[in-house]
């Protein structure tokens, strides 16, 4: 489809909302009473219910009558349920949303707006703040660090210091809540569900860039954020979940492996052990050795797979490892280093990243 005719689709404003949702009782009322006064509202609301065992599929039938519900049946994770909404919704244009996070009221017409100004865009995301400190960033899109991480943009910035104004172009997506061009996300395979959870948003944004599709980020377009998922998100605690431990240590080694250049893997492996190692020493500070061990155990047992993707991805990009990754900031949650030695080996390894990539950059592939 050309742009001229994605406008024209964008120009309609018929969107789909999807709620992905696991046992989000708590916060399912929060999210569905902002999406339903947005101004303009979706022309359809879809929650997919991904096997919650919790009172939220009751509390949808009984409190949101015109909200579609799906159910999984079983726990299968966030990239196949929003898979599965975005295979039902009736638009091209699709807002997925997760369960703990409640938009202002003019956030879609923002989206909105941005995708009309920029028809080629696959995806157009908020801001997001913390929900319980507004005036604080939490997530504010990102780009892709070339470790196979999230470089940050204004994480735990004070709004009113926060850098980026309207719409800004960026390599990286925060699946928070984003307005989708299914049709583009279909074209490079969706999420890919055998990642479960955990980076499945730098997954699916590498792979829109390496065929050439732009992402972008509205600055005033704001979500607040709550709690995340019990047992995976890492926010409030000190003790860094064992499941999430697993999937850091699985899926960043899957994404290296089926989507980097051989050139970019080979000139960026002595920074991608250094980086290994270190996370290494913190999963055993932590006591998360044994996850983190059982992750590279599954990245194996994967292998075959992974190769099959490979191949496939290879062969379909449009654009170089080094047009699409940067070398910083390598950003963490404060829980990881909250203590001065913490502080000082993250400053030093991020320091040591950007050097190594601005060294190696031009050799990737």
């Amino acid at each position: 489809m050309s742009s001229g005719d994605k406008s024209s689709a964008w120009r309609s404003g018929a969107v789909s909302a999807v709620v992905c949702n696991f046992n989000g009782e708590d916060y399912l009322s929060g999210c569905l009473d902002a999406l339903l006064a947005l101004e303009p509202g979706p022309d359809e609301i879809v929650v997919v219910d991904d096997g919650s065992t919790d009172g939220s599929v009751e509390l949808l039938r009984t409190r949101y009558p015109s909200v579609r519900v799906m159910e999984l049946g079983n726990n299968r994770g966030p990239c196949a349920a929003r898979n599965a909404g975005l295979a039902a919704a009736e638009h091209r244009a699709v807002l997925c949303v997760d369960n703990d996070v409640v938009l202002r009221k003019d956030v879609l017409a923002k989206l909105q707006a941005a995708f009309v100004e920029n028809p080629e865009g696959a995806a157009i995301q908020t801001r997001s703040v913390v929900y319980s400190e507004p005036e604080t960033v939490h997530y504010d899109s990102a780009n892709l660090h070339f470790a196979g991480l999230l470089a940050l943009r204004n994480f735990y910035t004070p709004l009113a210091e926060a850098e980026g104004e309207g719409v800004v172009e960026v390599n990286g997506l925060i699946a928070l809540t984003m307005l989708l061009d299914r049709e583009a996300v279909g074209e490079v395979g969706g999420f890919d569900e055998t990642l479960f959870y955990l980076m499945e948003d730098y997954d699916l944004a590498l792979r829109l860039r390496l065929r050439g599709h732009r992402l972008f980020v509205v600055e005033d377009a704001i979500a607040l954020h709550k709690g995340g998922t019990p047992g995976l998100s890492f926010r409030e605690g000190v003790h860094y979940p064992e499941r999430r431990a697993y999937f850091h240590s699985r899926n960043r080694l899957m994404i290296l492996i089926k989507s980097y250049h051989w050139r970019t893997l080979l000139f960026c492996s002595p920074a991608l052990l250094v980086y290994e190692t270190v996370w290494f020493f913190f999963s055993i500070l932590k006591g998360n050795l044994v996850p983190n061990l059982r992750g590279k155990l599954g990245v194996v047992a994967r292998l075959l797979p992974l190769l099959e993707q490979r191949r496939s991805i290879q062969a379909t990009r449009k654009l170089h490892d080094r047009e699409v990754f940067v070398g910083g900031p390598l950003t963490l949650t404060p829980q990881l280093v909250a203590s001065p030695i913490a502080r000082t080996a993250a400053s030093l390894l991020d320091v040591f990243l950007r050097g190594w990539w601005a060294l190696v950059r031009p050799l990737c592939g």
